[in-house]
């Protein structure tokens, strides 16, 4: 474990004047209030906060952050309370600390909607100060670099959590070297022979070629002595997750990948970064397409650099980043630059992002009021996009993530010229709404007085904030719609339990499911977002989590009015599970027919006839009789089997009637009782798995034939 004064030194390596006193207090305080705790491994607990902290000072951090990764457990798992160190320590500590017990308990690796909604409640934190975050993800680094201590399920829990939201995280904070080590610690648990297997390839292409980075790294400092440009010039592997990666998205073999390489020069100002990237370019061949100005176009958490790839020794390309030591101080510790210090004093870095700001471009297009699975969603679209540049036609530089089209540009511009976009111009040429825009092209988007969002648009767009706009739109489009479905689905979801969808019942699942109003949750309900499950539960989840009572056929179809019966159509005899329309007939109720029906063309100019009805969700018994039609072999003891094979499918045969009758085969029709259309799948293929059944068919009527049940 290191020591009090190694880590005094540590912070005195870029903070002279640090509070060494203040620090090792709080290095004492820690040591005390964990005093016989142990971690897996079974050393000493509090070996953990000490290296969280060493971590930290190498992103040169103020004095608050070091101290705060001291004691960032000891509210949660000492007798320590926020009152004493916030006596001890100053409010701006225990404020830290609290906030990283805070997010230690959200538990971001539960179940999607929980897990949505606790990543809201992250960026909530990371908005009241960034530094929680960092102390947050440092914690993450050293649980990962010390994770084979842990039970296997832990570690791949951790693991996956690791790469779906800290290792991208660290990216969009443009701390890079976190995210390639988060990402390759996590992909040694969930691949690790994936894993091994690049790194064994690695060490056979070392030996076969030699040292291939020591000599570009020579080649590229004598062409910039040569130019008279005076930089440092780094080289390195990528690294083995970055390279499995690449394999995936290209579908190729490692050898036929070229830029496993990167190189990273660093001058001393910016025109000497044009310079250099004119020497390398002389000197080897550019890849086109492969250029990027992050200088002139700078990413939203303030990375700049340029990046290029050329084709280096026999034809390999690598890849080369070229900065000034600003820039790299930024790029190596992103947003965190702005609490770093250096020689003494905070960091006085031009490139530095405010971290209040960063937070706010990354979160104001989200509502407290949007779903969270949309907010997971937008935030993660956010969080993994790389960015083209595109330009208005003013001029305005407007960013977005890669693959985005004028439908997400005319949002990113307003949500009113989004909402009104009818077509769009990509340097002057009128273009598809679905076109990809590409980096450096002028875009105008051409809108229309009355045009609102259409659902194919969410096909379309691809950054978070468009697609929470236009899901917005449609669903106050078709709010009423949806409320009044959405009463239908929570009244039989009520009675199905025997109890009553009453007001007071309503606004309790509504707060339970923490919606604003009744009407939100039957919207909600209505347009599919939750469940009538979901709904049932949130008021009686000892009634609702009893699922054994199957469905009563009677209340098998939702969307019906009080008092309307309804029966199956004949002629295609759907089943809960599939989609269904209902017609309805004058002393007869509804008629439901499955959605690919063929007879529901005859009523294509009676629309007033259509009823909008889904099955209830619950399990169904198996009262929904279903024509098969088979042709089987004429042997002895067929059809006793195929008899035998439709008991074990737990399906009851209610008539059977043979139809033709050759010497080597017989064709019958069956009628079989069912649950839904899953059980009538599993029953065909199992059918059509025996060996003397040549053919095995749903029956279905066609318009100009009659049932052949009569």
């Amino acid at each position: 474990m290191i020591s009090p004064e190694d880590l005094i030194a540590l912070v005195r390596n870029y903070n002279p004047k640090c509070n060494a006193e203040r620090i090792a207090d709080a290095y004492a305080y820690g040591e005390e209030m964990h005093e016989g705790q142990f971690r897996h491994s079974g050393e000493p607990y509090f070996t953990h906060p000490v290296a969280v902290a060493a971590i930290l000072t190498e992103q040169r951090l103020d004095d608050a952050t070091i101290i705060t990764a001291l004691l960032h457990d000891t509210i949660e798992d000492t007798k320590a309370s926020y009152e004493e160190v916030a006596s001890r320590f100053g409010d701006e500590v225990a404020g830290l600390v609290d906030g990283v017990t805070k997010l230690t308990n959200l538990q971001l690796s539960s179940r999607e909607t929980k897990q949505a909604e606790n990543f809201r409640k992250l960026f909530m934190a990371m908005s009241k100060d960034l530094r929680v975050i960092l102390v947050k993800l440092a914690d993450r680094l050293h649980n990962m670099r010390t994770i084979k201590a842990m039970r296997p399920e832990k570690q791949a829990q951790k693991a996956r959590e690791t790469m779906d939201i800290y290792a991208p995280l660290a990216g969009r904070m443009g701390m890079q070297w976190m995210r390639e080590e988060l990402e390759d610690l996590a992909f040694k648990v969930l691949n690790a022979e994936g894993r091994q297997s690049i790194i064994r390839r690695f060490v056979t292409l070392q030996r076969e070629t030699g040292d291939v980075i020591h000599r570009i790294t020579g080649d590229m400092r004598a062409e910039l002595v040569k130019a008279g440009i005076e930089a440092e010039v780094f080289g390195r592997a990528k690294k083995p997750y970055s390279i499995w990666r690449k394999m995936q998205e290209k579908d190729q073999g490692f050898s036929r990948l070229s830029d496993i390489y990167g190189f990273r020069v660093i001058t001393a100002s910016e025109a000497d970064c044009y310079g250099a990237l004119g020497a390398i370019h002389q000197r080897w061949r550019a890849v086109p397409g492969r250029f990027k100005d992050y200088i002139s176009q700078p990413k939203s958490n303030g990375y700049r650099s340029i990046h290029t790839t050329v084709s280096g020794r026999d034809g390999k390309r690598v890849e080369v980043q070229i900065r000034t030591r600003q820039m790299h101080d930024v790029a190596e510790t992103g947003v965190a630059a702005h609490w770093s210090y250096r020689d003494g004093v905070r960091s006085e870095n031009p490139f530095a992002v405010d971290p209040a700001k960063w937070i706010a471009s990354l979160t104001e297009q989200f509502d407290a009021e949007d779903d969270h699975d949309e907010f997971l969603e937008a935030v993660k679209l956010e969080m993994y996009s790389d960015q083209v540049f595109c330009f208005t036609p003013k001029g305005e530089v407007i960013k977005l993530p890669k693959g985005a089209t004028p439908i997400d540009f005319a949002y990113a511009i307003h949500t009113r010229i989004g909402h009104a976009c009818v077509g769009a111009k990509v340097d002057g040429i009128r273009v598809p709404l679905w076109t990809r825009i590409r980096n450096g092209q002028s875009v105008e988007v051409i809108t229309a007085e009355g045009q609102t969002p259409q659902v194919s648009w969410l096909e379309i767009a691809t950054t978070g904030k468009a697609r929470t706009a236009i899901r917005r739109a449609l669903r106050q489009a078709d709010r009423a719609r949806f409320v009044k479905l959405g009463h239908e689905l929570a009244r039989s979801a009520f009675e199905h339990v025997d109890r009553k969808a009453t007001d007071k019942a309503l606004e309790t699942a509504a707060r339970g499911l923490r919606l604003s109003s009744v009407e939100e949750l039957l919207a909600r309900l209505g347009s599919a977002e939750i469940t009538a499950h979901d709904v049932v539960q949130a008021v009686y989840p000892e009634l609702s989590s009893d699922e054994g009572d199957a469905v009563s056929p009677r209340r098998a179809v939702i969307g019906l009015e009080a008092g309307q019966g309804f029966e199956r159509a004949p002629c295609c005899q759907p089943l809960p599970g599939e989609r269904i329309i209902g017609i309805t007939y004058r002393g007869r109720g509804v008629v439901v027919h499955a959605a690919d029906c063929d007879r529901l063309s005859e009523f294509d100019e009676q629309p007033e006839r259509w009823v909008d009805v889904h099955w209830h969700s619950g399990t169904h018994q198996a009262a929904y009789g279903t024509t098969l039609e088979l042709t089987i072999g004429n042997d002895a003891g067929v059809l006793g089997r195929i008899c035998t094979l439709i008991g074990e499918k737990k399906a009851n045969i209610s008539d059977l009637e043979f139809v033709d009758r050759k010497p080597d085969f017989y064709r019958l029709v069956i009628n079989v009782e069912l649950r839904d259309v899953e059980q009538l799948h599993s029953l065909m293929l199992t059918l059509e798995a025996e060996s003397h059944v040549a053919e095995v068919a749903r029956f279905r009527e066609k318009p100009e034939t009659r049932s052949i049940l009569g």
